[in-house]
């Protein structure tokens, strides 16, 4: 079975920064596109980040200029580079293995203004 943790979480000041980490087992890593999501309280769960089994990235336009997703084939791992960040920014924040069922049990992050 297929398993994503995440990890990187916080509490952080408004205009701090965070990096979030996925670390994934029992796949061939790189051979899947990978993202990051958010669920907010009372708010569905939205796509924040992407990239390719190539490496091309796409963003929600909230994050855009703030946020970076990148990964490393070699140890299994995707990460999440936030940087400016925003009270709105406060959710939880969930890994996950794209076209695929497969998600992380996602990791607090907290932005106090």
């Amino acid at each position: 079975q297929v398993q994503l943790v995440e990890s990187g979480g916080g509490l952080v000041q408004a205009g701090g920064s965070l990096r979030l980490s996925c670390a994934a087992s029992r796949i061939i890593f790189a051979n899947n596109a990978m993202g990051w999501y958010r669920q907010a309280p009372g708010k569905q769960r939205e796509l924040v980040a992407g990239i390719t089994i190539a490496g091309y990235t796409n963003y929600a336009d909230s994050v855009k200029g703030r946020f970076t997703i990148s990964r490393d084939n070699a140890k299994n791992t995707v990460y999440l580079q936030m940087n400016s960040l925003k009270p709105e920014d406060t959710a939880v924040y969930y890994c996950k293995m794209l076209n695929s069922p497969y998600w992380g049990q996602g990791t607090q992050v907290t932005v106090s203004s």
